[in-house]
């Protein structure tokens, strides 16, 4: 296992981006996958699949996707992402895995991608205030992250940061959160198939305002918990400290499971409403974990998930 994590290219051995990323290479299954401008014959090859996990769910177009979105490290309306987060620069990029692992280092993202097999997921993804949308993300498990790294027993939760640039990120010069940015998994939610580190969607690379190069999805919790563009990843043994919860805990658990019977201080969350419908598109019934309760209630059986919301 430690060989996968051998890295022998040099810069020479780069493939060209035009050359190497071929979008219906791609979503045929025998392309490779171009992550923050970097291709080689180390990358994967992409198994364009559609798992079960999409629901027969039509997904949401890339404009959608790519124009609608949170991260406030580049301001806090929706389309400033968009519009703002060019300017960062994702490349070179490493990633740092360290506490409770056997190999901690500095990953690049070409390390970290080598030898791992990408699948296309079509996911139901919950946004904030009841939006909700289904995105095609191209990745592959956090578990094989971790498995390569080294889990050590005593380790409970995996920490996670957000890149903190300033010149880069105009939104950061606010005080809506303490930066950098922070999240948190327990060991068996990370380790859960569904948990997936995001390199692409629709085939083709993250783009930055989706979190570019490397961001968590994890599809049965509200969006803020899938963190963007991550620089770190720590192994604890205690429940680290998370960005929203750490601005509001009232509003905003550690957990932050969709669940339809715990409403939002200032909303209700037990329907929702399909970006990209319109405003005045129907309301649907939001479902208990998003819909993934087959796969992931019991992560929580005996749990107050009122208590642990």
């Amino acid at each position: 296992m430690a060989g996968r994590w051998k890295n022998d290219l040099n810069w020479s051995d780069v493939t060209p981006r035009a050359e190497f990323l071929n979008r219906r290479q791609l979503l045929a299954g025998v392309g490779a996958l171009a992550v923050g401008g970097i291709a080689g014959p180390a990358l994967a090859k992409i198994d364009a699949v559609k798992t079960n996990y999409g629901r027969g769910l039509e997904p949401n177009s890339y404009e959608d996707i790519t124009s609608y979105c949170n991260f406030y490290e580049f301001g806090t309306g929706k389309d400033d992402p968009s519009r703002n987060a060019g300017r960062m620069k994702t490349m070179p990029w490493s990633v740092r895995i360290d506490g409770l692992v056997d190999k901690p280092g500095n990953y690049g993202i070409e390390d970290i991608v080598h030898g791992v097999t990408m699948e296309e997921r079509i996911y139901r993804f919950r946004c904030v205030e009841a939006w909700s949308m289904v995105v095609p993300w191209v990745g592959f498990e956090l578990a094989d992250l971790l498995n390569r790294v080294g889990v050590q027993p005593s380790a409970k939760y995996v920490a996670f940061e957000t890149l903190l640039r300033p010149s880069e990120m105009p939104g950061v010069g606010s005080r809506v959160l303490e930066w950098p940015y922070r999240e948190g998994l327990r060991i068996d939610e990370a380790m859960n198939p569904l948990t997936l580190m995001a390199t692409g969607i629709y085939g083709e690379e993250l783009p930055n305002q989706n979190g570019a190069p490397l961001r968590l999805v994890v599809p049965w919790k509200y969006g803020f918990k899938s963190i963007k563009s991550i620089v770190r990843i720590t192994l604890t043994d205690k429940q680290p400290p998370t960005s929203w919860n750490m601005a509001n805990a009232r509003e905003y658990g550690f957990y932050s499971n969709v669940n339809p019977e715990v409403d939002h201080p200032r909303w209700s969350q037990a329907t929702e409403r399909r970006i990209g419908g319109g405003l005045f598109s129907a309301r649907e019934d939001t479902l208990m974990f998003n819909g993934y309760g087959d796969e992931v209630a019991g992560l929580y059986a005996g749990m107050d998930l009122r208590k642990n919301f």
